[in-house]
C-alpha cells in the first residue's frame, strides 16, 4: 500500500479516535455511525398558508442498499431503514396530499429495490395519494425499477436512465493467487457451497444455477415495468437489454412522462392536487456528530482519485449479491 493510502486511512483513524470522548456515554459504536435517528423536516416552499395539508418531498440518492451494510467509511446520503420509514410515515400522514421522490440513483439491490416498490404501491392503494418521481442526473437499473410504480415519472433531458436489468459480480483472484504463490483450501458441505468462489474458476453447471436467479429476477423486473407504465411484457424485453437512455429517450420510448426540473414537478403536483398553494416539505435525514466528521475528513482526504480508490475497495461488500445496478 502506497504512503498516500496509509496517510488517508491514518488521518480517519485519528479523527475517529479524536471522537470517541465525545461519545463515551453511548452503549455501542452503532450509535456513533448510524443516520437511523430520526429526520427533520425543511420548508422546500412556503404556502399560502390557508391550508394545513403539504408536500413530502423525499431524496433516493445512492446506491440504493440496506444501511446495515454501510461499511464505517460510507458517507452517502442514502439509509435504506430510514428511507422506508420516512416513505410510510408520509404515506400515512393525513396531511401529506402527495409525495414526490428525487431519484439520482444507479440502483442497487435487488431486495432492497423491491422494498422501496412495494412501499409505493401500498400507499397508493392505501391511500390513494399521488407519488411523483423527478429523476436527477442518473435514475437507472434499481433507480427506475423503484420509479415505475409512480403516478408520474419526470425527467431531465440528459438524465441517464435505462440499464433495465440484473446483475451479480465476483473477482476471481486464482491467478493473481498462483503468482504470489498464495492457495486456497476449501472444505465444504457440497458442490455449490463456495459458489462465485473468488480463489477459482466458476462451472458450467454453477453459471447455469446462477442465470436462473437473474432469470428470476429480471422477470419480476419485466412486470414490474410492464405494470407501472402500461406496456406489454413483449415491449418491455425489447427495452430491457441493459443499455442507458437519456430523459429525452426515454420520453420517446414512454419510459417517463414527461421532461422537467424539480421545480415543474412541484408544480405539476401542486396543480394535481388542485388545492391551492401547499407547503412542500423536504425529509431530511437527521445526520449526528461522527457522521458529519467523516464527511468533513473525506472532502479532505479523499479527494484524491488514487486514495479514493481505497475508500471504495472498504465499501465492497464480501459477498455477491443480486443487483438492479448500472455497472459503469
Amino acid at each position: 500500500m502506497s504512503k498516500k493510502r496509509w496517510f488517508a486511512l491514518l488521518i480517519v483513524i485519528v479523527l475517529f479516535a479524536i471522537s470517541l470522548p465525545a461519545y463515551s456515554g453511548q452503549s455501542n459504536l452503532d450509535s456513533l455511525i448510524s443516520s437511523d435517528q430520526g429526520w427533520s423536516e425543511k420548508v422546500v416552499e412556503k404556502g399560502d398558508g390557508i391550508n394545513k395539508e403539504k408536500v413530502v418531498v423525499l431524496d433516493i440518492n445512492g446506491v440504493i442498499q440496506n444501511s446495515n451494510n454501510r461499511s464505517l467509511f460510507d458517507t452517502t446520503d442514502y439509509n435504506h431503514e430510514l428511507f422506508l420509514k420516512m416513505l410510510k410515515r408520509a404515506g400515512a400522514d393525513p396531511t401529506v396530499e402527495g409525495i414526490i421522490l428525487r431519484v439520482d440513483s444507479p440502483g442497487g439491490g435487488v431486495v432492497e429495490s423491491a422494498e422501496i416498490h412495494r412501499a409505493i404501491v401500498d400507499i397508493q392503494e392505501a391511500y390513494k395519494k399521488p407519488i411523483y418521481v423527478s429523476m436527477g442526473g442518473m435514475a437507472a437499473s434499481g433507480g427506475y425499477y423503484v420509479s415505475a410504480p409512480a403516478d408520474k415519472i419526470f425527467a431531465h433531458p440528459s438524465t441517464i436512465t435505462g440499464s433495465l436489468g440484473v446483475i451479480m459480480q465476483s473477482i476471481n483472484f486464482e491467478k493473481l493467487a498462483d503468482d504470489l504463490g498464495i492457495k486456497f483450501e476449501t472444505i465444504k458441505s457440497g458442490p455449490y457451497k463456495d459458489i462465485m468462489s473468488s480463489s477459482r474458476e466458476m462451472r458450467d453447471d454453477e453459471r447455469a444455477l446462477l442465470q436462473e436467479l437473474i432469470d428470476e429476477s429480471y422477470e419480476e423486473f419485466v412486470r414490474v415495468i410492464a405494470t407501472g407504465r402500461n406496456l406489454t411484457n413483449e415491449e418491455v424485453y425489447k427495452l430491457a437489454d441493459g443499455r442507458i437512455y437519456s430523459g429525452k429517450q426515454a420520453k420517446q420510448l414512454n419510459l417517463i412522462d414527461e421532461l422537467g426540473t424539480f421545480d415543474e414537478v412541484v408544480a405539476a403536483m401542486l396543480e394535481h392536487i388542485g388545492r391551492g398553494k401547499l407547503d412542500v416539505i423536504h425529509y431530511e435525514p437527521s445526520s449526528n456528530y461522527f457522521q458529519k466528521l467523516l464527511v468533513t475528513a473525506e472532502k479532505s482526504v479523499f479527494a484524491n482519485q488514487d486514495i479514493l480508490g481505497v475508500k471504495q475497495l472498504l465499501q465492497q461488500t464480501n459477498s455477491p449479491s443480486l443487483m438492479y445496478l448500472y455497472e459503469r
